[in-house]
């Protein structure tokens, strides 16, 4: 009888053992220029009903940090697992395979770990919008699968209002666009990565599918019916008071206003824009609820980690900025949410600070396999996931092309090569518009952050670890492409 009830006992508990150790496959979706305006951070006005539900079923991170706050510099970097300067990628055009051409890519250890890797749409560097529907700045060793859909966002940009007419990546641009949701490039993005997920549904191999849409970033286009959700005259454009920028050092002031156009929009034309870039993500969130509900349909949510993130946060008018290329919260902070299979935290949030650096630790333990090559940096987040209360990192470090910027849970403190000192107290400012610098009260403070980010920026600059790098030249900031060779 003991014999028949242990027997029956391992029966039943066979089933979860299996589960335990059954290696999970990765849905990998990443947004372009995408800030936390979303209703799963609280936004009172944009609508992100998919993103949302994806909240209700994984973490949501609060305090979820870039490493570098423009496109090629981040996505180098987490897909590496390396800090920027350790990539060489500098510039936004710069390849990190020139300067680290034996390093191992996050989707690349997967495919060493018995994985089928692809890739639709942006995962590296592209031109936006100029690249769409090539390869782009992508590294061909990390893929088995590449996949540049091209929608008709492309075939009317002569049609698409820029500040600067013709210009459409670097350039506040929109169009409230005709066509379906398919017609567009993400919409694209979205039905290829859905067949994808239907071959690995029925192939049962293991998979990691990077699936990276191109919007919100500039030009702002998507389907009109997105512009109706939003009344245009009862957008809030942030105000910002006179005199702000002589209380910043030259090198915040100048991330702030290089982009002369780009600066204090008369107010109609602000709403416009703002109108705009809302209607974008809704856009975008359709998408990704396609992507999500195929997911579910073809029954591999079951054993699938699913990571959803932006490569870098977004100004829309805060500072009196749009765009991105900043430290300030607005550019260096980037929405996340995970969610794995059974999770036991489904609909939880974390204050806990984490950097994209982190990705690569964390998703390789999650799914089970071999630990990264020794060089890779960052974290495991699976203590995050088990318990969002759980404290992760000190702090997250940002750089830029002339400085770095330290967020704690408190203060962000920046440090510019010319010697500029910025900060500022999130408990009382959370818009970061008062520097502290000068402020007799915070001298301890300030003395305690510019050691500790010392610290993190020797770290960060280290050589990685038995890894050739080959020192980019002075005057290399990226070139032409050529997309036979990408």
């Amino acid at each position: 009888m003991l014999s028949r009830l242990l027997a029956l006992s391992l029966l039943i508990a066979s089933p979860v053992l299996a589960a335990e150790t059954e290696r999970q496959n990765v849905l990998f979706i990443i947004t372009d220029d995408l800030n936390c305006n979303l209703g799963a951070y609280d936004h009172p006005v944009v609508k992100t009903p998919q993103l949302d539900r994806l909240a209700k079923q994984g973490v949501t991170f609060l305090n979820a940090y870039c490493n570098f706050p423009q496109c090629g510099q981040s996505r180098a970097s987490f897909m590496t697992g390396l800090y920027p300067r350790q990539t060489g990628v500098m510039h936004h055009q710069q390849l990190f395979r020139d300067y680290l051409p034996d390093v191992q890519t996050m989707p690349q250890h997967f495919i060493a770990n018995g994985y089928t890797a692809a890739r639709v749409g942006k995962l590296y560097h592209y031109n936006n919008p100029s690249d769409v529907g090539t390869n782009g700045h992508d590294d061909k060793l990390s893929w088995n699968t590449r996949i540049n859909p091209r929608g008709i966002d492309k075939d009317i940009e002569d049609e698409t209002f820029s500040l600067v007419k013709g210009s459409f990546g670097g350039t506040m641009s929109w169009l409230a666009a005709p066509g379906e949701d398919e017609d567009h490039t993400d919409g694209m993005v979205a039905t290829e990565s859905i067949e994808l997920l239907k071959q690995y549904a029925d192939s049962k191999e293991p998979f990691f599918l990077g699936v990276g849409f191109f919007k919100p970033h500039t030009p702002y286009v998507a389907p009109a019916k997105y512009w109706e959700l939003y009344d245009r005259d009862s957008i809030v454009v942030p105000e910002v008071p006179e005199g702000y920028l002589d209380t910043l050092p030259p090198h915040a002031r100048n991330s702030l206003t290089r982009v002369k156009n780009q600066v204090n929009l008369p107010h109609e034309l602000a709403q416009e824009a703002i109108q705009a870039y809302y209607a974008t993500i809704t856009f975008m969130d359709a998408q990704i609820g396609r992507v999500l509900a195929a997911l579910d349909e073809t029954g591999l949510s079951k054993n699938t980690i699913v990571v959803f993130t932006s490569d870098h946060g977004y100004h829309m008018g805060e500072h009196g900025y749009y765009q991105k290329r900043t430290i300030f919260e607005d550019s260096a902070r980037v929405p996340l949410i995970i969610r794995t299979p059974d999770m036991a935290t489904a609909g939880q949030r974390s204050i806990s600070l984490v950097e994209m650096i982190d990705f690569y630790q964390t998703l390789s333990d999650l799914a089970g396999i071999s630990p990264p090559p020794e060089y890779v940096l960052g974290k495991t987040m699976r203590p995050v996931l088990e318990n969002p209360d759980q404290a992760f990192r000190e702090d997250a470090l940002i750089r830029h092309e002339f400085g770095y910027s330290l967020r704690t849970p408190r203060y962000r403190y920046m440090l510019w090569d010319d010697g500029g000192i910025e900060l500022y107290d999130h408990e009382l400012d959370p818009s970061e518009m008062k520097n502290l610098d000068s402020y007799p009260a915070y001298e301890r403070t300030r003395t305690q952050l510019k050691a500790r980010i010392d610290a993190r920026i020797l770290e960060a600059e280290m050589p990685a670890k038995n890894l050739e790098f080959i020192p980019p030249h002075p005057d290399d900031k990226g070139g032409p492409m050529d997309h036979s060779n990408s």
